[in-house]
């Protein structure tokens, strides 16, 4: 016992040590079998094909390889992370693999990296998973009551699609003793039930026999069908029809038209009357025969019930019976075969295709894996394939059905940026069939071409004064490459510009090549910008190309003239574009300005050079020219002005009823478009010498600043008045008494004393005129800026002082006398106001009142702003000071506010 145990172990290990051979003899070869069982879930493992092929797992991953088959149905799939070859869904086999003993599924594996195809069979092994089954569940058979015992009748077989052990294996019957059950042995080995007449039958007795059929296969657990069978006695006929032949054969083409009769059965009965009506029908046949033919049960005509098609079955068997209207009958075999015609074209299947090469791909290289194939059989199935003309491509056989298309020479992208490769097949039938694949393939590009510019140098114009940011000029480059080979970027070459990186100045748009300007320019500044662009594409490494690009920048008129002379006014002055003459005395805050002061004599001839006003613009070309015209004088008429050189002259002679001071106003235009200006002032004084020019500018008063609210104003000047009377009032009872008070205790002079007393420094001389002046005229000029207030004593040339009355004894002024004798009699020459500085300790009587007034003035806190409060006051014994000193007051108000008609009522009473 343990030594045929041990020879049971032997041949197990061989035998496995075969199947391990044969595997490894198969993968060597490139082929792989394996086999499963049938009805497995999604997913389920067949094989470790990475193992079993050695291949990388690697190479296997990201889409390396997958597992086609030949038939639409894909019932494998590769796990890429594993390599195990897996079912893609349910497999049955009896589906698949119908009267088949052996059933074995296809596909291949194709390996994207190496391309390379395997081809792999798996073997789908039956289970037991249909029971028998019964075309007719509820049969009726009717037997003759003359049949002999010992008769036959065949009975439906059951149909079960499993095989081997699984399939059919045994029939039994039960119900009735005048029937038994035989199972033949047909030479296929099919198992075919009949049933035996066991007893004679008898109509009288029983006219129905009811039976159960039962049919088992061999699984474990066995699988049951069943059919009922009723049987009915009939009366006697005893002669049943015969067929003509045994086995009815015919081949019709696949292409046979639906309805087309293939052949009729023929079967004779001997009998007559109803006996000998013979009928037709198909007692035995497969599913597939009972679809694609129909048998004419009165005639036993067959017809074709659909298209024929020789790829899906080539062969059809079915059993005829011809039966007589006293249920006796024969039966006979139909063969029928089809023959193929040549109605499937060649089928191409893309298995693996590049979409992209490039462009440097050496000869030979793989860019598609084909499946080739047709359907049909003999010459009709084979199949030549070949390529479009001029593509630099060429057909090689891979393995049986497979061909690969390589490159056939060097590509060049320039020239072809892809192709559309057409692979045609055609097979060997009459006529012959045609079909055709197309592969789309594009070249990608190597960087080969550098960028080149639309122009060899660009240049462009600018004005000045550019908004920044402005568009100056666009540059283009193209670049023959492809893809990032040929996107162009653009930027700017190193440089500088006045010292300042040139990047300050303008850039250029990365993308569009668009330059732009970062500033203002200005003309004056910079007249040209030269600059280089260059242009680079994407490749690796990159490929550039540079361009002078050069930038004029164009003049505009932007700067007005500009006035040298006369020269512009201190502080406030006009608006720009403008300017104005300053007169040689004014006040510090700039109340009082005069424009340029020029003097002409009464004399002068017409055409006498006066003035000349010089301007300049610093803009160039035609906005750089000048022109001047008089556009307002005091006098139209009187005196005219040079076109281009601004000369001002006079038009005619001056008469005696012309003014003496005129003002002109000129103005400087240039030629630009619009035309900018500027304006310049004149004051001209018609005087034969510089005193008289002196007088006649001393008379003039600066104007009132503007005010707001009139009765605002008149309100608060009136309470300052009330409030400042009343102080001077106080302050002059006071001074007043301690004059009487000194009166009392020292002797009044004599008048002789008293003109001799008095200093040389109190004549004055102006143009020959000597005189002694009795009265002391003083100027306070208070401001809101304590710091520029001034008391000045001048005589002659405030014109609204009261003149001091003469006294009795005295002489009238002298007149008339020669002013040489008067300045030797006053070394000095000195003005009032000069001499009353030069002499130390010197103050007029009024002065201290006046300082006082000042000094009150200066703390008071006034809101408003003051431009000038002018104190003019006469000290003589007629007239009282405290009526002078009101009367400056009101003078003094009237230089903070308009002047209203109150005020000169108020002045005029009180001075009368």
């Amino acid at each position: 016992m343990c030594a045929a145990r041990e020879g049971r172990c032997g041949r197990r290990q061989r035998a496995l040590l075969c199947c391990v051979l044969v595997a490894a003899w198969e993968a060597a070869r490139g082929q792989l079998r394996y086999s499963v069982p049938e009805e497995l879930p999604k997913g389920s493992f067949v094989g470790d094909v990475a193992k079993d092929l050695a291949l990388e797992l690697a190479a296997l991953g990201a889409g390396g390889a997958r597992v086609v088959s030949p038939g639409r149905a894909q019932y494998f799939a590769l796990h890429a992370s594993s390599g195990h070859l897996v079912t893609a869904e349910r497999i049955d086999r009896e589906q698949l693999c119908r009267l088949l003993e052996k059933c074995v599924l296809r596909c291949e594996l194709i390996v994207e990296g190496e391309m390379k195809v395997y081809a792999i069979e798996v073997e789908i092994t039956d289970i037991n998973d249909n029971a028998p089954t019964f075309k007719e569940l509820q049969v009726e058979e009717r037997m003759n009551e003359l049949t002999a015992p010992g008769t036959r009748f065949p009975l439906s077989k059951a149909h079960d699609p499993d095989v081997g052990v699984n399939s059919l294996q045994s029939y039994a019957l039960s119900g009735d003793e005048h029937f038994s059950l035989s199972v033949q042995a047909g030479a296929d080995g099919e198992k075919r039930p009949e049933l035996v007449l066991a007893k004679a039958l008898d109509r009288e007795e029983a006219a129905f026999h009811e039976l159960l059929l039962r049919a088992s296969d061999g699984g474990d657990p066995a699988r049951t069908g069943t059919a009922r069978i009723r049987v009915a006695v009939l009366d006697a006929n005893d002669n049943a029809p015969a067929f003509s032949q045994a086995v009815y054969t015919v081949r019709v083409p696949e292409d046979v038209p639906v309805g087309s009769t293939l052949l009729t059965i023929t079967a004779t009965d001997p009998d007559d009357g109803t006996n000998a009506d013979v009928k037709y029908s198909v007692k035995v046949a497969t599913e597939m025969a009972s679809k694609y033919f129909n048998l004419v049960a009165e005639t036993g005509a067959i017809k074709v019930a659909r298209n024929l098609d020789f790829e899906e079955e080539d062969s059809y068997e079915f059993e005829v019976q011809a039966r007589d209207a006293g249920e006796l009958f024969d039966t006979a075999k139909v063969s029928i075969s089809v023959t193929d015609v040549n109605d499937n074209a060649p089928e191409i299947s893309v298995r693996s295709a590049l979409s992209e090469i490039s462009e440097d791909a050496a000869p030979g290289t793989v860019v598609a894996l084909l499946h080739v194939q047709d359907r049909d059989s003999g010459a009709n199935g084979e199949v030549r394939c070949s390529l479009g003309e001029g593509v630099p491509f060429r057909l090689e056989r891979a393995l049986d059905d497979y061909y690969s298309v390589v490159t056939a020479r060097e590509l060049d992208r320039e020239r072809a940026s892809e192709y559309n490769v057409t692979v045609r097949a055609a097979d060997g039938g009459s006529p012959a069939l045609r079909s055709g694949a197309v592969l789309a393939l594009r070249v990608l590009d190597v960087n080969d071409n550098a960028p080149v510019f639309a122009e060899a140098r660009y240049s462009a114009r600018l004005p000045e004064n550019n908004a920044e940011g402005a568009l100056v000029l666009t540059v283009r480059a193209w670049d023959a490459d492809w893809g990032q080979n040929a996107r162009v970027r653009y930027r700017l070459r190193e440089g500088r510009l006045r010292g300042a990186p040139l990047s300050s100045y303008v850039s250029v748009q990365a993308e569009t090549g668009a330059l732009y300007a970062l500033r203002s320019f200005d003309y004056e500044e910079v007249r040209e910008v030269e600059l280089w662009v260059r242009a680079e594409d994407g490749g690796a490494p990159p490929l550039s190309s540079n361009v002078s690009v050069r930038l004029l920048i164009a003049d505009e008129n932007d700067n007005a003239p500009q006035v040298l002379y006369p020269p512009a006014a201190p502080g406030p002055g006009p608006g720009p574009g403008s300017g104005a003459g300053v007169g040689a005395w004014g006040s510090a805050s700039g109340a009082w300005s005069w424009a340029g002061v020029e003097l002409a004599p009464r004399s002068a001839e017409p055409g006498a050079l006066v003035a000349k006003v010089v301007a300049v613009d610093a803009d160039a070309g035609q906005n750089a020219w000048l022109s001047y015209e008089l556009a307002k004088a005091t006098e139209p008429g009187l005196f005219r002005v040079g076109l281009h050189s601004g000369e001002v002259r006079t038009a005619r002679s001056p008469l005696a009823r012309d003014a003496a001071r005129h003002s002109l106003v000129v103005v400087v235009k240039d030629r630009g478009r619009p035309a900018l200006s500027a304006t310049a002032t004149l004051t001209v004084v018609l005087a034969e010498s510089v005193a008289e020019l002196l007088s006649e500018l001393g008379s003039a008063a600066a104007p009132a600043e503007p005010a707001g609210s009139l009765t605002r104003w008149l309100v608060l000047a009136v309470a300052a008045v009330s409030c400042l009377f009343l102080a001077f009032l106080l302050l002059l009872l006071a001074l007043r008494l301690r004059r009487w008070r000194r009166s009392r205790l020292l002797p009044p002079p004599s008048a002789g004393a008293a003109l001799r007393g008095v200093p040389a420094s109190h004549f004055v001389g102006i143009d020959g005129v000597r005189a002694f002046l009795r009265s002391y005229s003083h100027d306070v000029s208070l401001t809101a800026d304590s710091r520029k207030s001034q008391l000045r004593c001048a005589g002659g040339s405030c014109c609204d002082t009261l003149p001091a009355r003469p006294p009795p004894d005295e002489a009238a002024p002298l007149r008339g006398e020669d002013a040489a004798a008067h300045r030797a009699a006053e070394p000095d020459g000195l003005p009032v106001s000069a001499a009353t500085a030069a002499a130390p300790g010197f103050l007029p009587p009024f002065s201290l009142l006046a300082r006082l007034s000042l000094s009150l003035f200066t703390l008071f806190p006034i809101t408003f702003p003051l431009s000038s409060l002018c104190i003019r006051t006469d000290v003589c014994c007629s007239r009282p000071s405290f009526t002078v000193l009101f009367l400056s007051l009101l003078d003094g108000i009237s230089h903070w506010v308009p002047r209203p008609p109150i005020f000169s009522c108020v002045q005029v009473i009180i001075m009368w």
